[in-house]
């Protein structure tokens, strides 16, 4: 009868024994957080007020409380520490630890950076890019170009998929596809390319510097990205006629840039807490923009703003100007070309998937809200 009684409080010492050290454990691991932590300069190519920017707090808060502390973004505004357009310098060199924005911006080193940043009007939107970035081979692409072609000390993200951008804000609406002929219009990337052959005088400028030349009449009409940054922007104190749909952005997200010397040397799990924020602050994003972009756009309304749909004789010729870029860039080019065919297989099989499966919103939209 008392071999039982012994081998319980045998049992219990045991178990004791083991809560201990698995308590000293929990205790001792947050010593070991504090003495790993590390704080990040993180600049976005955005002003403060941008809803871009907040977007890009949103980001850095996700990877700060999932590290528990151990690796912290400092999240700085456009012109910090540099202007917006040399933020991947920065970051490559070391100068910035990592950075927000668009790849885009970096179209002058390569036309193909551009391809992760305003890829064609394939027909296919955001959502669908991402989905070709992590499963159609476009992170094996753009790798290639960032660390092998362009020998760049970073490592990239994208997050964030954008809906369709405005043509943009003009004095007077646009009509027609000889309207584009020698006005002078701001955007960036490869849309440069687009409006150039529609016969626009492009000019490249940061977000904060489109509005001020375009009260001084240094240019006629220009995109930005959506209601929410363009208000803010004050556009709407310059210009009253806002031109909604376009096929020069069609399928844009956010590029997150790490220095990649810096990013190699985290732990793994501290890696992976970067790749799995920068999905999570993707899917808040889109709904953020959802809500915020919509009550924007009303906002606009009552304050006198013309917000009117693009032609589609402005927008078939976007699509045939998308054609000659292609065929032009592709041609001088390989890479360039094999990054397009790559999205052009992808959206052929994804978006024909799309079409057969998904009956018409419109039809739907229209039965219930009789528009």
């Amino acid at each position: 009868m008392t071999s039982e009684p012994t081998k319980t409080r045998a049992s219990r010492r045991n178990f004791l024994k083991v809560a201990g050290l698995a308590g000293a454990g929990a205790v001792a691991m947050p010593q070991v957080s504090r003495a790993q932590t590390v704080t990040w300069k993180f600049q976005s190519t955005w002003p403060t007020k941008d809803i871009f920017h907040e977007f890009a707090g949103d980001f850095a808060k996700r990877v700060n409380d999932m590290s528990g502390g151990r690796l912290k973004l400092d999240v700085l505004a456009a012109g910090a520490v540099v202007p917006a357009f040399q933020m991947q310098d920065a970051v490559a060199a070391g100068i910035l630890d990592g950075g927000h924005g668009v790849s885009a911006y970096w179209y002058g080193k390569n036309k193909a950076f551009s391809l992760f940043g305003t890829p064609p009007a394939l027909g296919w939107d955001a959502t669908n890019f991402l989905g070709w970035m992590n499963y159609g081979g476009g992170y094996d692409l753009y790798n290639d170009l960032v660390q092998n072609q362009l020998k760049l000390n970073l490592v990239g993200f994208f997050s964030g998929p954008m809906p369709c951008q405005p043509l943009g804000w003009f004095k007077k609406e646009l009509k027609t596809a000889d309207d584009f002929k020698g006005l002078k219009y701001r955007t960036v990337g490869l849309a440069a390319d687009l409006k150039r052959e529609m016969g626009a005088a492009v000019t490249i400028l940061a977000g904060g510097e489109i509005v001020p030349a375009l009260e001084r009449g240094v240019i006629d009409g220009a995109e930005f990205n959506n209601p929410s940054s363009d208000s803010i922007l004050g556009f709407q104190d310059v210009a009253k006629v806002y031109m909604l749909q376009s096929y020069h952005q069609a399928a844009e997200s956010f590029e997150l840039l790490f220095n990649k010397t810096k990013f190699d040397a985290l732990a793994p799990e501290l890696k992976a807490m970067v790749k799995f924020a920068s999905e999570s602050a993707s899917s808040d994003m889109n709904w953020k923009a959802l809500d915020r972009y919509s009550k924007d756009i009303e906002a606009l309304r009552a304050k006198g703003v013309n917000v009117v749909p693009t032609p589609e004789a402005i927008l078939k010729a976007q699509l045939a100007a998308w054609d000659k870029v292609l065929e032009k860039l592709g041609g001088e080019n390989a890479f360039f070309k094999k990054v397009v065919d790559s999205q052009k297989d992808w959206v052929k099989r994804t978006v024909s998937f799309q079409r057969l499966n998904e009956p018409s919103r419109d039809l739907a939209f229209n039965h219930f809200f009789k528009t």
